[in-house]
């Protein structure tokens, strides 16, 4: 079973920067899409960036230039470095996984493990 832990998330001021780490266990194949969803209140869960196992990105329109997907295999840790934060990004956000070599998509359907999420804050 696989299991996600998402950590770095807080209050910060608009145009600041935050780190997302997203811990993973319980995997043995290398075989995996991974992805970063945000869900604000009231909203669906919306797709934010995917990365897949040959590291090809993709980017949510609202964030393209502002925030980097990265991974880091020997610590088995998914990142989202998010600069130039703004009010509407303000959201829970979670990370996701699935057993395939490339993504399907950033559909909240595309991705069978989820963590727990996180809380970010952005004040204007």
């Amino acid at each position: 079973q696989v299991r996600l832990v998402e950590s770095g998330g807080g209050s910060v001021q608009a145009g600041g920067s935050l780190r997302l780490s997203c811990t993973a266990s319980g995997y043995t194949s290398t075989n995996y899409c991974w992805g970063w969803f945000h869900q604000a209140p009231g909203k669906e869960r919306e797709g934010v960036a995917s990365m897949d196992l040959y590291g090809g990105t993709v980017y949510a329109d609202s964030v393209k230039g502002r925030f980097t997907i990265s991974k880091d295999n020997a610590e088995n840790t998914l990142y989202l470095q998010m600069n130039s934060l703004k009010p509407e990004d303000t959201a829970i956000y979670y990370c996701a996984a699935e057993p395939r070599s490339y993504c399907r998509g950033m559909r909240e359907s595309d991705y069978r493990y989820w963590g727990q999420g996180t809380q970010v804050t952005v004040s204007s």
